[in-house]
């Protein structure tokens, strides 16, 4: 690593000092962001290739999402649930729109989204499909992340995120990811749900086998189980597509949304699904102060209103041809494996040469932001606002510090 400048330094023993340690964050101090950009404390720019978890899909300060923050700012902001606002419906209607589904149910985080999901496939189960009381079950995959509720890492395999939280909440089958005969041997009459995020994205940015999506639709369909994807990262045009999902010509019983749906502004999730699922939930059986607040609705409709362009969708299915060529042509020369659509690329690097968290120090050193995840990879998740310049200046620091 360089030099750490002063004002970085103090800053960092400052967050290691009065933060628990649940982050093991890189040694850099944002201070402002624009576009793909972001600036640290002491003046120095980075190309962003994180953006937020795909929470930034829009990039840093997007013009129209900043208005529409200031606009709602200037009038009211919060309301809790006990009353509708003026923003509520608007934004409610345009995303179920965006969704094609009847019904959309607004939280916070991705999370509480998930949460979500869980309840109401849960409820649809005893009063739709029949299920014994505390009998139902929910099949999830192997290497799955949906979240760090309790319940929710339950049903996680991976020992960092799950050690010493227990104990865990029953109700769960795990199966390998894109196996469809483990998941026809998981389900059982007690069946309520398949939850799967269609990329994996914690995983690595897993894509699953040609048509293994078809079939969990097929397994749900002849079971009479809930799909429920997951589309949290990998929704909202991060793949070329609205939804990942939509490149396996399927569709769920319910999208869990979040992330983006906040334009990197503030916390916006939900669940979008037709009345004979959401319909199952009456008042008082639950909800959230905070969920669809006035600024939230604000910035999450014109979220929506962009992705009804069109724009975004094709910008990040043109351009992640050209990162996805880009990456594959360093498989061999540091690089052993890339998988992805569209702007979201996992790649491994030869452990050989360096861990994955080495490797974004040393692209940070080069004024690129990354992150790594389990051993050698990293994931590539640029805004989709990014420039085709600003994906060749990346590959061109990546493919630098692979060298020998």
């Amino acid at each position: 690593m360089t030099s750490v400048d002063m004002r970085t330094s103090g800053a960092l023993a400052d967050a290691e000092r009065w933060t628990a340690h649940n982050y093991h964050p890189l040694p850099v101090v944002i201070a402002e962001g624009e576009g793909s950009w972001v600036v640290d404390i002491d003046g120095r720019r980075y190309l962003d290739f994180l953006a937020g978890y795909s929470a930034l899909n829009f990039g840093h300060r997007h013009p129209g999402l900043i208005a529409a923050a200031h606009a709602q700012l200037d009038r009211v902001t919060l309301t809790s649930r006990a009353f509708v606002h003026d923003q509520f419906a608007t934004f409610c209607r345009e995303l179920a729109e965006l969704c094609g589904k009847d019904l959309v149910l607004p939280m916070n985080t991705g999370a509480e989204a998930v949460e979500t999901a869980i309840k109401v496939t849960r409820k649809w189960g005893y009063q739709v499909k029949g299920v014994e009381a505390e009998r139902a079950e929910i099949v999830v995959a192997a290497d799955n992340f949906h979240g760090r509720t309790t319940t929710i890492v339950s049903f996680s395999t991976d020992p960092d995120a799950r050690a010493d939280f227990g104990p865990y909440t029953p109700g769960f089958v795990v199966v390998p990811y894109g196996d469809l005969a483990a998941l026809a041997d998981a389900i059982t009459p007690n069946t309520v749900a398949v939850l799967m995020e269609p990329i994996q994205g914690e995983a690595g940015v897993l894509v699953p086998p040609e048509g293994y999506f078809a079939g969990v639709r097929a397994l749900c369909d002849d079971h009479n189980v809930l799909f429920v994807a997951d589309e949290i990262q990998s929704g909202l045009g991060r793949t070329g597509r609205t939804f990942a999902i939509e490149h396996e010509g399927v569709v769920p019983d319910m999208y869990v949304l979040g992330k983006a749906l906040g334009g990197g502004i503030v916390p916006v999730s939900a669940v979008a699904a037709d009345r004979a699922v959401l319909g199952v939930l009456r008042p008082g059986e639950h909800g959230s102060t905070f969920g669809g607040n006035p600024l939230a609705c604000a910035v999450g409709t014109e979220v929506v209103r962009l992705l009804a362009t069109g724009e975004y969708q094709r910008r990040s299915a043109r351009l992640g041809e050209r990162l996805h060529d880009g990456l594959t042509a360093l498989v061999g020369q540091g690089l052993v494996a890339v998988r992805g659509r569209g702007l979201w690329a996992g790649i491994d690097i030869d452990p050989a040469l360096m861990s994955g968290r080495e490797a974004c120090e040393r692209l940070a050193d080069r004024g690129v932001l990354a992150k790594d995840t389990h051993g050698s990879t990293i994931r590539l998740a640029p805004p989709l606002v990014v420039t085709a310049d600003e994906l060749d200046h990346a590959l061109i620091q990546l493919a630098a510090i692979l060298r020998p």
